[in-house]
């Protein structure tokens, strides 16, 4: 036998056992069985100081908290700016993974989502124009009141002066309810209280003022919305956590409302 073709058939041998041995080496660390998927995040951006728009970016509270939990929990992800209704949708039909935005957890739409785990307490507040005799929940019965459609400000509303009054102005987004009291469309607006205090200090000139009402409008808490049996609620409940007991929640919650969280109110 040819000297050049026994070491050419011994070098081809020992390159196939190689790679073999590569192949059984590396079993079970495929990058496509290790590596979590990019998640589909919308958000609606007309919830200062939660999601919304500066510059043409998206920021908010609500966006620093996820970067956080996502980076904590090792997930890359898009996030989407959408309408409140197309939000509410897309997660429900299974085209995004997570939804965020000021979204308050109630038993209604947990028929139809997943959340996570609560990440903030809030309350409703009420808002009119200067000279405005209103003292309590009670006082918008027999006025025009403005609320964003869908969310808990409406189902508020709507306990005090019935479902669908023909009192009740629903708008798109608050930052419309906001402009629509403003322009003299309604005479009182109800939104959370995080919301109307941003939307106040940042319009000093625009006469308005607030108040808060707790024997009418109970607290209630926001959590990441998600699909119903969604594989990543365990990650992304864990991930919350630890950044909660890390301090890093802290940190961002500090920065944004420029006061320490009551983390006990998160654990109950």
């Amino acid at each position: 036998m040819n000297k050049w073709f026994v070491k050419g058939f011994a070098v081809l041998l020992l390159a196939v056992l190689v790679a073999c041995g590569t192949s059984d080496d590396s079993e079970g660390t495929n990058a496509s069985d290790t590596d979590k998927p990019t998640l589909n995040v919308v958000t609606e951006t007309s919830f200062m100081p939660f999601s919304y728009l500066d510059k043409g970016e998206i920021v908010g509270f609500d966006i620093d908290l996820l970067d956080a939990v996502m980076k904590e929990a090792g997930y890359e992800y898009k996030l989407d700016n959408v309408s409140w209704d197309s939000m509410l949708l897309s997660v429900e039909e299974g085209n995004a993974d997570l939804a965020i935005a000021g979204i308050t957890v109630n038993e209604d739409r947990k028929q139809s989502y997943d959340f996570s785990s609560p990440y903030f307490e809030s309350t409703h507040k009420i808002v009119f124009r200067e000279g405005t005799d209103i003292t309590s929940g009670e006082d918008i019965k027999d006025i025009k009141v403005g609320v964003q459609g869908g969310t808990t400000g409406e189902a508020a509303v709507e306990k005090i002066l019935g479902k669908n009054h023909e009192n009740i102005s629903k708008y798109e987004s608050n930052t419309l309810t906001l402009m629509s009291l403003q322009s003299g469309d309604v005479e009182a607006a109800v939104t959370d209280n995080v919301v109307a205090d941003a939307y106040v200090a940042n319009n000093p000139e625009s006469g308005l003022e607030m108040i808060a009402d707790p024997e009418t409008f109970e607290s209630e808490f926001y959590g990441m919305l998600l699909p119903k049996d969604s594989e990543i609620e365990t990650d992304i409940d864990a991930a919350l956590q630890a950044i909660i007991d890390n301090g890093t929640y802290s940190e961002i919650y500090e920065k944004w409302f420029e006061v320490e969280p009551d983390l006990d109110a998160l654990n109950q």
